[in-house]
This record gives C-alpha cells, structure tokens and sequence, in this order.
C-alpha cells in the first residue's frame, strides 16, 4: 500500500461497484481514480459488470485489463459470443469469453485473491440474492454477469443463478456483511432512464455513426440465423417512432435497475454514492469504453474531498 493512502481510523474501507452491462467500464477509472487519489478499498463487491470489474482489481491485474477494454470492439467481442439455441435459456453460453478472461481475473478460489472479494448473483426460482464470499472465482462473476436472455443462466449448488443486478444492483450491503465501516457505492444507472427513448439525433448525423448497439444486434442476428434460420426480427424503429424491440428491452432494464436501486440504497446506505454521468452510453456500446473510464475518474475527482472528508472522519460510518 502507498505511502500516502489513506486510511480510516480501525476501520476497513469498502466499495460496492454497480452493474450497469457496458457502462460498467467506468469502475475501472474510479478504481484508477481511486488510487491516485490514495484511497484504496480493502473491500471489494460487485455485481454484474462490477463483479468482473471488481474480480480483476481484487486481482491486481486492473492496469492490463484496462488496455484490453479500450481496445474492444464489435468485432472482438462477438468472437467471444458462443450461441446456443437449443437449450440453456440464453444464446450466449459465455465459455469463450470466460475462457479469455482467465488471464485477468485468475483461475483461482475468492478467497485466495490478495484482497478481500465477493459478488452477488440471482436465484432463478425464488428471486433471492446468492453472495459468493468462497468458492471458484470465474464460477462467481460468470454468475453475476448473466443478463437474462443474453447469457445463460448459470447451475450452482441446485440453482440456476442470472445477473445480480436483478436483487442488488449496488451491493453495498454485502460490503457490510464482509466488514466494510466505510461503504463507498458506485451507481452506474442514476441518469438512465427513459435514455433509449429520447429524441434521436438529426437526420443529417444518421448517417455519420449507426449505433453500437444496432450493430451488435445485426451481428448476433447473423450468428442466429446460422442456427436458427427462420427466425426474424427488426431491430429498427418503425416511421410513426414507436420503439424498436431493443429500446423496449433496454428501457425495461433500465427502469428496472434504477427502481431497484434506489430502493435497496434506502435500506442500505452507502456513506458515500459515486454517480458517473454515463446516460450517452448505451446497454451494449462496449466499444465505448475509452469514455467511460475518462467518466469513472472525472466522477472520483469531482467527489474527492467529499470522499476525503469522510475517510478522516472519527465517526464515519457509526
């Protein structure tokens, strides 16, 4: 640990990294942030993208996989994307990717990690949290990053786990349990709603950039049709500017993950809320990660004597 990190007075400073599909690049240039600043989490909780996130810092590996998520786009990331439709409750099984990323997070058991890790998943059946403290650590965040209907769910122990974002999108309550006094939250969907629905760009800039977003979606299709060819599907809005399949869908995880965590942040309040002002960055526009990392460290450095203030505190956290 640096010289100059700042620590709390007997007590262990913990940070809960939100989900938020492609807008979970931003944990990296908070933790960055973070650490430039002297400020490092002896505790780290994710969920969905935060889980990966928070598994390669846990794992001391953050510095590479930060290159590798500024280099990724369309291209490479559907070279990962294994499609299953038979069976499995998702087209993509994610053993490709998983498999890749061994490399930064590690082939190894949670509690092995030099620090302190855990994430969350969800129960398929009964809806309750499943927290993963021990136990193989790719199994872990393959589990949290399940987005239902993209990823397959994933068996464990008798129960089919999908993304943790569904139960505890910001899971500072598992920073408690795991001894955190400080609990710094990281909410990646406080600016989100209703952003797949508002007012287009002009016609004239149309044509300039077509979404990463449509762009995925007409690569997946193309690997569906190849096991599927009858399926059909319209990924576009139709003239009278009703939404398209995708806007649904990604409106209703959107709506969904801020309900959600507003009301568990109520119950479980954070010390300190990190709020990256990501809602230009689309579910899926994993191409764009350059952009969220530079908002990750602009987020840690508008709040940082907030963050400071309460670190040096005696009674923060009682």
């Amino acid at each position: 640990m640096p010289a100059n990190s700042i620590k709390t007075k007997d007590r262990s400073i913990g940070i809960a990294l939100g989900s938020g599909s492609a807008r979970g690049w931003a944990h990296i240039g908070v933790l960055q942030a973070l650490t430039d600043a002297g400020i490092e989490p002896d505790i780290i909780c994710g969920a969905s993208l935060g889980a990966l996130v928070g598994a390669v810092y846990a794992n001391n590996n953050l510095r590479s996989f930060s290159g590798w998520a500024r280099e990724l786009d369309i291209i490479e990331l559907v070279k990962y994307m294994d499609i299953k439709l038979v069976e499995g409750g998702g087209f993509v099984q994610g053993k490709r990717l998983m498999d890749f990323l061994k490399q930064h997070i590690g082939d190894m058991n949670i509690e092995k990690l030099p620090k302190a890790f855990a994430t969350v998943a969800a129960d398929l059946s009964s809806g309750r949290e499943i927290w993963f403290r021990t136990g193989p650590l790719l199994d872990a965040v393959r589990a949290s990053i399940s987005l239902p209907g993209i990823f397959t769910p994933v068996r464990h122990d008798g129960q089919w786990l999908v993304d943790g974002g569904l139960v505890n999108p910001v899971p500072v309550s598992l920073c408690r349990a795991m001894g955190a006094r400080v609990v710094i939250a990281v909410n990646l969907n406080g600016d989100i709603v209703g952003r797949h629905l508002r007012k287009k760009t002009s016609t004239s800039d149309k044509g300039k950039k077509v979404s990463t977003e449509s762009r995925l979606l007409e690569n997946l299709y193309s690997s569906l049709k190849k096991h599927a060819p009858s399926i059909k599907t319209n990924t576009k809005r139709s003239n009278e500017g009703a939404p398209g399949l995708f806007d649904v869908v990604a409106s209703s995880i959107n709506i969904m993950q801020d309900r959600i965590t507003r009301s568990r942040m109520a119950g479980d309040p954070p010390d300190i809320i990190l709020s990256p002002r990501l809602s230009h960055i689309g579910l899926l526009e994993v191409d764009r990660a350059a952009e969220a990392i530079e908002e990750g460290r602009k987020c840690v450095e508008r709040m940082l004597p907030a963050l400071k203030d309460i670190l040096d505190r005696g009674d923060a956290g009682c």
